[in-house]
């Protein structure tokens, strides 16, 4: 009777685990279908347009400066004023090296900050920036009137000064070669201008000494005592 009851539930066993396989399948051929047709949706997907890489950005920023220099003494208020723009600059447009050297600021931006000397820059400044590569280019966002002056009195300069063409530059013929007869009289000439040179020297250096007579006479005079 014990071997009897023990049959069904090995076969009730094996019948559980031919289940679980029969499952198991199932459900593996249908993550794999899942998946192929995943694929196919994906690749049947139209591709969004790539947009092209901008490698020069411009942005604006209007950069408060009171803060920065406040406490610094006076003679180094702009150079910190300059300095708090580079830092801002390298902050703001996500440059994680931190190099300062990095950033350029624009000739008429720089003069805009000096115009007031070194004990007085301005609270605040506008300016563009623009990543040209690795470089920020700092520039005046909007130019006042004596720097747009200067700036149309520049290009009309560029535009005045025409490149003028090089001129070959003729080298100078070779002078003939002297005789040794030519050298010798040559020699001579300035032997002769020389001792003439000497003889004028020892000539005006006689007359000068009969002409300077030194007189014996004292330059002042002795007082005498006046006969009574």
């Amino acid at each position: 009777m014990a071997e009897e009851n023990k049959k069904p539930e090995t076969e009730k066993k094996a019948e559980k685990l031919e289940e679980k396989l029969v499952d198991t399948k199932d459900a593996k051929q249908g993550e794999k279908s899942v998946e192929a047709e995943i694929k196919e949706d994906l690749k049947n997907k139209p591709k969004p347009e790539e947009k092209p890489k901008e490698e020069r950005q411009e942005k604006e920023f209007t950069i408060p400066l009171r803060k920065k220099f406040t406490k610094t003494a006076r003679y180094k208020k702009t150079p910190k004023a300059i300095r708090a723009i580079k830092e801002f600059l390298v902050r703001h447009m996500k440059m994680y090296e931190r190099d300062l050297k990095k950033v350029k600021i624009d000739k008429y931006l720089n003069e805009f900050i000096w115009t007031r000397g070194i004990r007085n820059p301005p609270s605040k400044v506008k300016i563009k920036a623009i990543i040209d590569g690795d470089v920020i280019r700092a520039e005046l966002a909007e130019l006042t009137e004596k720097l747009k002056f200067k700036k149309e009195r520049l290009e009309r300069r560029e535009k005045k000064a025409v490149p003028v063409p090089k001129k070959e530059t003729e080298k100078p013929a070779a002078a003939p070669e002297r005789t040794e007869e030519e050298k010798a009289e040559e020699k001579e000439k300035k032997a002769a201008v020389v001792e003439a040179g000497q003889k004028m020297e020892k000539a005006a250096a006689k007359q000068a000494k009969h002409q300077a007579k030194v007189s014996k006479q004292p330059k002042h005079q002795k007082r005498v005592a006046l006969k009574k």
